[in-house]
């Protein structure tokens, strides 16, 4: 068997038993993945998300920069930044996450982080690029507009964040938090 093909079919196994649950199977399966063809960062980002499940941070980090360092992409950047955000290093951890979601605007979980740490570091101006790029990718997420609409009432851009509360709304109507931001912007 080439060490392409067993790469692809450790790799595919270590996936399944992450999804299952099954830290030591998923690790085993991720660990000769990455001994049969050590050149691709995916067995390296599944290791790191094992390591994270077992609270070793250091562990995932290691894997994490492993998988960056052969190719960088949004899943490694909010790995680390994760790590580093829990470690306290919110403006390093933010400064990935925002590479992150330049690289795939709809990382959902580097927006967010992004947008949690817009609020703490009161950076929130910054944000607002990256919100907009991911509906532009995707118009209809609502929840992400739903949140625009909240950065811009923080920077009392009422008119602008009524705009997009109308257009949810008007899009769906039972999308509840979205009525009651605009009914409150509209005292």
């Amino acid at each position: 068997m080439s060490s392409q093909l067993d790469y692809e079919i450790n790799k595919e196994l270590g996936e399944c038993y992450l999804f299952m649950g099954e830290m030591d199977k998923a690790e085993e399966y991720y660990l000769k993945a990455v001994n049969s063809n050590g050149v691709h960062f995916e067995p390296y980002l599944g290791l790191a998300t094992v390591a994270v499940q077992r609270g070793d941070l250091d562990r995932a980090m290691v894997f994490y920069k492993k998988a960056h360092d052969i190719e960088a992409t949004d899943k490694s950047l909010s790995g680390i930044a994760l790590i580093q955000m829990e470690r306290g290093d919110k403006a390093g951890a933010f400064d990935l996450f925002s590479q992150a979601v330049d690289k795939n605007p709809e990382n959902m979980v580097a927006l967010f982080s992004l947008l949690r740490l817009a609020h703490e570091l009161e950076r929130l101006s910054e944000v607002l690029p990256r919100l907009e790029a991911c509906l532009e990718v995707d118009p209809g997420r609502h929840e992400v507009r739903y949140a625009l609409a909240g950065c811009l009432v923080c920077l009392d851009r009422r008119g602008e964040a009524a705009g997009h509360l109308e257009r949810i709304v008007g899009a769906e109507p039972s999308f509840a938090p979205a009525q009651e931001l605009l009914d409150q912007i509209r005292k």
